[in-house]
């Protein structure tokens, strides 16, 4: 089930702004698994049901540690706007798993044991560039597929500088 690498050297295949989240947990008391078990359960539940539903704008994800005790997942998404959505839908994961959390949180259940964090970029178009060299599709080429360096061109700058039907050369 490992992917091969795609001979060669490749960028990704990204067209427009790029919406990138950030989303993690860091277990501060590795003793309290009561308090920081069911935060690490939900994000693989919210990915299960983003998977399931494309058109909701999730375009791919890495999950990563940071350390023992630090996790988070690098998420792609279609656009801020669908992020938003889901992030307020009320009939999906992430609005209860969130209300949850908050709830306990106020009444003093989670504080301390474990530790939530995310961050968001929207990334213009031209504000971004990346180069595989002999890697199968990862990060944002997996998110918005791959293509030959040559396609957006052979230095980063003139990746950097690729618009939209405007391939530098």
């Amino acid at each position: 089930m490992f992917a091969k690498p795609v001979p060669g050297r490749t960028t990704a295949d990204a067209e427009g702004d790029v919406v990138v989240l950030l989303i993690g947990m860091r277990i501060n008391h590795f003793w309290a698994v009561h308090h920081w078990l069911p935060v690490a359960v939900a994000m693989p539940r919210m990915l299960r049901e983003l998977g399931k539903a494309p058109e909701r704008g999730l375009l791919g994800h890495v999950l990563l540690t940071a350390s023992p005790r630090t996790f988070y997942v690098v998420q792609y998404w279609e656009s801020k706007e669908k992020l938003y959505a889901y992030a307020h839908a009320s009939d999906l994961l992430h609005r209860r798993a969130w209300a949850i959390f908050n709830r306990k949180e106020k009444a003093g259940k989670v504080r301390q044991h474990v530790g939530m964090w995310h961050e968001t970029y929207v990334v213009p178009e031209g504000s971004y560039e990346s180069i595989y060299s002999d890697m199968p599709a990862f990060g944002l080429a997996a998110a918005h597929g791959q293509v030959p360096v040559a396609a957006r061109g052979r230095y980063a700058k003139d990746r950097f500088a690729y618009r939209s039907g405007s391939a530098a050369k």
